[in-house]
């Protein structure tokens, strides 16, 4: 039997930047060294990466791939999980800038070492380095194990797809988030870019990071963080390309934002599961282009990704293909609601409650004995300061079938979002809870 394929570590010159930090510019041999330095510190135990600066993200999971320990990835800091995760792996140890919330051995990124101008190590492609959980809004976090290869592989294509030669990348994604992780940590390390790793979430942040950056430059964000940006108003500096995921943009809003600051909105289609395997231009004709040496496999009632160095994994998607290489999205199963015989989309539902002017966000939730409960009905929440309940009630009942018309709007000061803009299970059924149990009997 051959040996599997080896990629290396970085695919970079010694005096390329891979990572730009307030404190001054980190270039490819500085990494190395560092990353050295570090996996001769590593304990022979799993390391849970908790870093906030996205170089010490990299450089944490570069030291614990050198050494041959996985990496864990997750970004639900809750001290419960945490815990769970110290119990599930034994020996745990924490990498971050401060002491984390759990009792376990605890590792400091911040490391003196010499630059490495050597040629970087090569890697097995098959080389388990990372765990990556999912956000949790469709439950518990589930881990994946990420091979060295498909990692590589991945980063690669999307350079290419973006054509990010030289490019800038500010996010303002969390690091550990599968979404953050490929484009603003993972791509450095094979693709001519450089990650911004200064602060990079308020709009007047994101506006300063861009300035301290050499174009071109290129946003990664999300929908609820752009729709944040653009009501902020702030002027930005000239901008390459904005790239959004975690959830459908809508064309309006991308129109708005190519036109406000003169650029392309893009968005990357990806589950943690299988990571980015698409893209589409927001603006265009709603079709999703494959990745270079990514496939589709459809059998029976799901469709599988085939993609290298990786196991094929199952959709969760409705997906149509649209020639050999693209597809048109469809929607996910559990998007899909029933009620008087009629069906909706609960992100379309939402989508209309969010357009209503005055509704800062908001969202439309089944509950769950909907199909079988005579007297239920839909629930809404919507973070809406200047718009009374009965306002944003009266604005729906003009816009949607009644059928789906919620008993009552329950305003919030704010959904409890994470940094992603996603809503998890927990927080998603406490609010579903809380409400039902408000409802007459």
């Amino acid at each position: 039997m051959s040996a599997p394929p080896a990629v290396p570590l970085l695919a970079r010159p010694p005096d390329a930047v891979l990572f730009r930090r307030p404190q001054g510019d980190i270039t490819a041999a500085a990494f190395l060294g560092a990353a050295r330095a570090l996996a001769a510190r590593l304990p022979d135990a799993p390391l849970l990466n908790l870093c906030a600066d996205r170089y010490h993200v990299a450089l944490g999971l570069a030291a614990a791939a050198l050494a041959g320990r996985i990496s864990l990835f997750t970004g639900d800091r809750s001290p419960a999980w945490l815990a769970a995760l110290a119990a599930r792996h034994p020996g745990l140890a924490v990498l971050a800038e401060t002491p984390g919330p759990i009792d376990a051995p605890h590792l400091s990124p911040a490391i003196a070492a010499p630059p490495d101008p050597s040629a970087p190590p090569r890697l097995p492609a098959d080389r388990p380095v990372a765990i990556v959980f999912t956000s949790g809004s469709t439950g518990e976090p589930v881990g994946h194990r990420k091979p060295w290869g498909a990692l590589a592989a991945r980063s690669a294509d999307a350079a290419r797809r973006f054509r990010l030669g030289g490019a800038s990348v500010v996010g303002t994604v969390p690091g550990q988030h599968m979404y953050g992780f490929e484009t603003t940590v993972l791509l450095p390390f094979h693709a001519a870019t450089a990650s911004w790793c200064g602060p990079a979430f308020y709009p007047v942040d994101v506006a300063a990071a861009l300035a301290a950056c050499p174009a071109p430059r290129v946003l990664v964000t999300t929908p609820l963080q752009l729709r944040a940006l653009l009501g902020a108003g702030i002027a930005m500096p000239p901008l390459a390309r904005v790239i959004s995921a975690t959830a459908p943009l809508e064309p309006a809003m991308a129109a708005a934002a190519e036109r406000a600051w003169g650029t392309e909105v893009w968005e990357i289609f990806g589950a943690t599961e299988v990571g980015s395997i698409a893209s589409r231009r927001t603006v265009g004709d709603g079709r999703w282009l494959l990745y270079p040496r990514v496939r589709l496999r459809a059998e029976a009632d799901l469709v599988r990704v085939i993609a290298p160095h990786a196991a094929p994994f199952p959709l969760s998607d409705h997906i149509v293909p649209d020639g050999p290489a693209g597809f048109r999205l469809i929607g996910r199963a559990t998007d899909l609601v029933k009620l008087g015989g009629r069906r909706a989309s609960l992100a379309g539902l939402t989508r209309i409650l969010t357009d209503i002017d005055g509704v800062e966000d908001g969202l439309f939730v089944a509950p769950p004995d909907l199909e079988t409960r005579p007297t239920a009905r839909m629930l809404a929440f919507a973070v809406a300061p200047s718009l009374s309940a009965e306002a944003i009630l009266a604005a729906l009942r003009a816009r949607i079938d009644p059928v789906f018309l919620p008993r009552r709007v329950i305003r919030l000061d704010r959904l409890p979002r994470d940094p992603l803009g996603k809503l998890p299970a927990r927080a998603l059924e406490a609010l579903r809870a809380e409400a039902l149990a408000e409802e007459p009997t």
